[in-house]
């Protein structure tokens, strides 16, 4: 589940209350647009060749792998998406998230080919930075594009949310796709429309439409308004979640008077190469009218309106990115003339129907087990929202001959839970109550929910004060922001290394809560330090996926409890979590169906969608080009030679700088012996250990960027890569890897 609020966690709404569609709140809405043939988008000029339509698809938290053996998976649930891809493309299997493993980061790094470390999100959804007195302060990862890390004055950390090298703003998305004439459609997807209605001099309304505008007074009034009611939801609903990037020359924003009016500049003050007299449609209030010739809704894929909770067309809420949702939104931009769309769709192990908040529903929210009823029916409605989805494109001309569609997920999550109860009609059933294992009775085997842990009561007196960023791999800021080597951060981060208790899913008797730990160097490994300084947590605790680790007294109980709202873990190392998939289908790619042995991650999203469209970006990715999924036919002469080598140098060059590569998990091994270890006595094999993964960290960063800088030259440039020199770093990155297999095992 996406996160987008202040309250930071999965079912946390961004608006006061969730957004329903209208058939739940009870209101029918009007004024729907049917589906009609797609435009030809004249001066967008994508590949020269057959493509002339992207679709990038992000789904959160959805599942290529099963998590219960007897259970289908989510994309199993969903053939008609599943063989779309399989049948007509390659399915990526052994794709791999970034740290920490949370939608912001993941989905970020997917849009921009960049490591956390360069695109800001180094933890998320939400993070801490230290004001200029040392003091931890909060900020959200979802903010939009532009926006700074406090938004509200600037004053305590001036830089921006998505900070890049020299401490810009990370180049935006969309761009390369706007030079070329195309229009650019954002459906939910992090950070590329409007997030929140922020009114601080840096809040996303201030960006968008400026401070004292008609729309920034909405939101005020929005802001203003009681909980619970349509005020309330007003400006959320008319200009969050919904945008259009249009094209050099207006394209859409200038196709008729009504769109001029209501466009805005789309400004981008960092991006390289300039961006200047660009406009963008910020919000559903302006774009459903300019792609459905004027209408108020958009229809989604069961052809009833995309609405709010009181009946009003407009956007429906992140967590209600449902698949009919957010499909219906893709295909009336991609007819209206917006060939490029990259889009959102929300999980299905998340019961979506009880989402609106208490007082209105008391049993918000509640997670859903493996193969529970709520579940499969919400997987079976996805997968329908697919068949009307791609049998409506076709209809419209939009197919695998001209269309580049890019599918994948976030991240993995670990279920946190015992087993259902089968049920007649093939279901299984779960329990779904708070419970603590320490009282009579005992948890039900078919529980359901993560185990939550105050950690701040577990730690010894004189503990410094810290913040933390809850989740399964907590980050930890200590007050007055010590150096890493500070006696009383060093026997903190040892205490928390050391916390045992139960998991009444694997055993009644205590284990450790955390398996890895990294402070600064073994974070900056895991390119978990961006150019902030004032964002680098103290230390980062990897955990047992099935504990959910906050600072304050638990909401189900005792000390630690299970809670049932939530039940899908992510943050964390293990595979179930760091395992994703990538499916591509278009003019380019291979059709070989399942693809289980190509090691990727989310930063090859990025070159490779945009080899395939015949774009570039003007700064170099940190991914690579998959040339294992496109023809050969299709690839530049630059990615047809030493292809061999090629191939040996990108998986040597992913294995030393990916986050779960072999050398960064190696180090975070290393890195977890070495803050588990010492006293105040003695530090020696504490420093012993910092000092070699620093030294092989950096030793890292510079191989890896003469690495990327010549596959991106390759790819883009038509410089060749040099073969000698491609086997010479092969080998000097196995040497690498080496030593830091070597380093975990001392």
């Amino acid at each position: 589940m996406k996160l987008r609020s202040a309250l930071g966690r999965s079912m946390a709404r961004l608006l006061a209350l969730a957004l329903l569609p209208a058939s739940i709140a009870g209101i029918t809405a009007v004024g729907v647009a049917a589906a009609k043939p797609s435009q030809a988008v004249a001066g967008c000029q994508l590949s020269n060749g057959p493509v002339k339509h992207v679709i990038y698809l992000v789904f959160d938290n959805t599942h290529f792998m099963r998590d219960n053996p007897n259970v289908p998976s989510d994309l199993e649930q969903m053939p008609h998406l599943l063989n779309f891809l399989t049948s007509n493309g390659t399915l990526l299997t052994n794709d791999h998230t970034v740290l920490i493993s949370h939608t912001a980061g993941g989905i970020l790094s997917s849009l921009t080919g960049l490591y956390p470390d360069r695109q800001g999100q180094t933890v998320s959804n939400n993070y801490f930075y230290y004001s200029p007195t040392k003091i931890p302060q909060f900020s959200t990862s979802f903010k939009y594009w532009t926006d700074l890390v406090d938004d509200s004055t600037g004053a305590n950390d001036a830089l921006p949310n998505m900070v890049f090298d020299g401490q810009k703003n990370t180049p935006a998305p969309w761009v390369p796709y706007t030079r070329a004439g195309c229009n650019f459609g954002g459906v939910s997807t992090a950070n590329i429309e409007l997030e929140n209605i922020g009114i601080g001099p840096f809040g996303d309304m201030s960006e968008a439409f400026g401070t004292g505008s008609p729309e920034w007074n909405d939101a005020v009034a929005s802001t203003a308004a009681p909980s619970g009611t349509a005020a309330r939801a007003k400006a959320y609903t008319d200009y969050v979640g919904i945008a259009i990037h249009c094209a050099q020359g207006g394209g859409i924003c200038a196709s008729n008077a009504t769109n001029v009016a209501n466009s805005r500049p789309d400004k981008l003050p960092d991006e390289p190469g300039d961006y200047f007299g660009y406009q963008a449609l910020y919000g559903a209030k302006y774009v459903d009218p300019a792609i459905t010739g004027g209408n108020a809704c958009v229809n989604n894929m069961n052809g009833q309106p995309v609405t709010d909770p009181f009946g009003r067309c407009g956007f429906p809420g992140f967590d209600w990115a449902l698949a009919t949702n957010t499909l219906g939104y893709v295909a009336q931009m991609q007819e209206a003339g917006v060939p490029v769309t990259y889009a959102y769709i929300s999980d299905a192990h998340d019961n979506h129907t009880s989402s609106f908040p208490a007082p209105f529903n008391p049993s918000f929210p509640r997670a859903s087990g493996p193969g529970e009823a709520d579940y499969k029916a919400q997987l079976k409605a996805y997968d329908d929202a697919f068949a009307a989805f791609f049998d409506r494109l076709a209809g419209d001309g939009i197919t695998k001959e001209n269309t580049l569609f890019v599918v994948t997920a976030d991240e993995g999550d670990h279920y946190a839970g015992g087993a259902g109860i089968a049920q007649p009609d093939g279901s299984l059933a779960y329990a779904h109550t708070n419970c603590s294992w320490t009282i009579t009775p005992a948890c039900p085997s078919n529980q359901i929910g993560e185990v939550n842990l105050n950690i701040t009561a577990k730690l010894p007196a004189g503990t410094p004060s810290f913040q933390l960023h809850r989740d399964s791999a907590p980050a930890f800021w200590v007050n007055g922001q010590p150096g890493r080597t500070d006696p009383t951060l060093r026997k903190m981060e040892r205490d928390v290394g050391a916390l045992n208790q139960i998991d009444p899913y694997v055993s009644s008797s205590p284990t450790a809560v955390f398996v890895a730990l990294a402070d600064a160097v073994g974070e900056k490994t895991l390119h978990m330090v961006n150019s902030d300084p004032a964002r680098t947590p103290s230390f980062t605790a990897f955990g047992n996926p099935d504990y959910f680790v906050r600072e304050n007294n638990t909401t189900c109980g005792s000390n630690p409890c299970i809670d049932y709202h939530f039940a899908w873990s992510h943050g964390d190392i293990q595979p179930e979590i760091a395992t994703n998939w990538l499916g591509l289908v278009g003019p380019g790619v291979k059709n070989q169906g399942i693809d289980s042995q190509t090691w990727t991650d989310h930063t090859n999203v990025r070159s490779t969608t945009l080899a395939l469209a015949g774009l570039r970006d003007d700064y170099v990715n940190d991914g690579r080009v998959l040339i294992e999924a496109i023809e050969t036919s299709s690839l530049p002469q630059t990615l047809i030679a030493h292809r061999a080598t090629l191939l040996r140098l990108g998986e040597a060059y992913e294995q030393v700088n990916a986050a779960f590569g072999t050398f960064g998990m190696d180090l975070l091994t290393a890195s977890t012996h070495a803050l588990n270890s010492g006293s105040t006595a003695d530090e020696s094999r504490y420093a012993s250990l910092e000092n070699s993964i620093e030294s092989l960290t950096s030793q890292r960063d510079a191989l890896a960027g003469q690495i990327k800088a010549a596959l991106n030259a390759a790819a883009f440039d038509g410089q060749a890569i040099n073969e000698q020199q491609a086997k010479a770093w092969i080998t000097y990155a196995q040497s690498l890897i080496d030593q830091a297999s070597a380093l975990a095992a001392s």
